[in-house]
C-alpha cells in the first residue's frame, strides 16, 4: 500500500513567526504613543490596574513624578508619570502638566493704587487740596496725579501759609466744598500749628476743613535722602533760607532762584513712586485725598 501524498512543507515567512527583534517591536509600539501633558481635569485610564479617574495633581514623591487620579466616587490613586495610560481609548505618555502662566500683576500708579486704564478724568469737584508752595504741588502731582484726576480733585499752592485763614474764609467751605490743607513743619509750638488751630476754630470748619502736615521744614526733606546719595538732609539754621542753605550744604549751585529751581528738579527727578517718600508725608496726603473725596 502506497503512503499518502503530503503537501510539500515550506517554512513560513519570518514575519509571521519565529525569532524576532523584540526591542524593535517595542520601539515601534512606543512610537505610536502620543505624549500628553498631565493637565488638571483630564480623564485618564491606567492600563495595568484599569483605574479611571480625572487628574487632580502631579507631584514629586521619592524623587519620582506621580500623577493622582480621582475616580467618580472621589477615591484617589497615584501612579508614576509616563507610559501605561489611555486617554479616550488611545495610549498616551503622560508628561508634566502645561505650565500655567502667572496671573498678570495689576498695574499700579505712582501712589501704589491699582491703575484704571483709559478712565476719563472726572470733572473737577468743588473741593480742593491746598499745599504751601509750588514744589509741594509738583511733588503731589508726580505721585498722586493719576488718582487725583480720576477723583476730580485739584491741588492748588497757597504760596505760604500766613494767609490761610483769609483763604478759608473766602472759599466758604461746606459739605460739597471741602478743603484739605497740607502744611510744612506742622509740629507743636510752630507757627503752622498756630495757624491750623485758628483755622479749625472758624465757623463751618469742622467736618469741612482738614489741616494736616508733616514735620519737615520744607517738603524737599520728605524725599528719602539716599536717592540723592546722602544719608540725611543737612540741618539748616532757622535764620537761613531752607532751600538756599540745603543747596549750599550739599555743594550744589545756590546763588539765585534759577539755582533753586534746578536743585528742586534734580531732587524731583529721583522720585518715581510713593516708595521714594517718607511715610510721614504719605499718610497725610492719603488722608487729605480721602477727606475731600468722601461723599457727604
Amino acid at each position: 500500500m502506497s503512503a499518502p501524498h503530503l503537501p510539500e512543507w515550506r517554512p513560513s515567512s519570518p514575519s509571521s513567526w519565529g525569532a524576532q527583534d523584540l526591542s524593535q517591536l517595542r520601539q515601534s509600539q512606543l512610537r505610536k504613543v502620543s505624549a500628553m501633558p498631565a493637565d488638571h481635569g483630564a480623564v485618564i485610564e491606567e492600563v495595568e490596574s484599569g483605574w479611571v479617574g480625572a487628574i487632580i495633581s502631579v507631584e514629586a514623591s521619592g524623587g519620582v513624578a506621580v500623577v493622582s487620579l480621582e475616580d467618580r466616587r472621589g477615591k484617589v490613586r497615584s501612579f508614576p508619570l509616563g507610559h501605561g495610560f489611555l486617554h479616550e481609548g488611545q495610549p498616551v505618555e503622560l508628561t508634566p502638566p502645561t505650565p500655567r502662566a502667572a496671573a498678570p500683576k495689576p498695574a499700579r500708579t505712582a501712589s501704589g493704587s491699582v491703575a484704571v486704564h483709559d478712565a476719563p478724568a472726572r470733572v473737577a469737584r468743588a473741593s480742593r487740596i491746598w499745599v504751601e508752595g509750588t514744589h509741594d504741588a509738583e511733588l503731589v502731582e508726580k505721585v498722586w496725579g493719576e488718582d487725583l484726576r480720576i477723583e476730580g480733585i485739584v491741588v492748588e499752592p497757597l504760596h505760604g501759609a500766613d494767609d490761610l485763614l483769609g483763604a478759608i474764609r473766602a472759599f466758604r467751605p461746606g459739605p460739597q466744598r471741602r478743603v484739605g490743607v497740607l502744611l510744612d513743619h506742622l509740629v507743636p509750638g510752630s507757627k503752622e500749628s498756630r495757624i491750623a488751630r485758628e483755622v479749625m476754630q472758624q465757623q463751618g470748619a469742622q467736618g469741612n476743613v482738614a489741616v494736616l502736615g508733616h514735620p519737615y521744614v520744607d517738603v524737599w526733606q520728605a524725599v528719602k535722602p539716599h536717592l540723592l546719595g546722602f544719608t540725611r538732609w543737612p540741618d539748616i539754621p532757622r535764620s537761613q533760607d531752607i532751600k538756599v542753605g540745603t543747596l549750599q550744604a550739599l555743594g550744589w549751585p545756590h546763588a539765585n532762584q534759577r539755582d533753586i529751581a534746578h536743585g528742586w528738579k534734580r531732587i524731583l527727578a529721583q522720585v518715581t513712586s510713593y516708595a521714594d517718600l517718607e511715610p510721614s508725608l504719605l499718610g497725610r496726603v492719603e488722608e487729605l485725598i480721602d477727606f475731600v473725596t468722601v461723599e457727604p
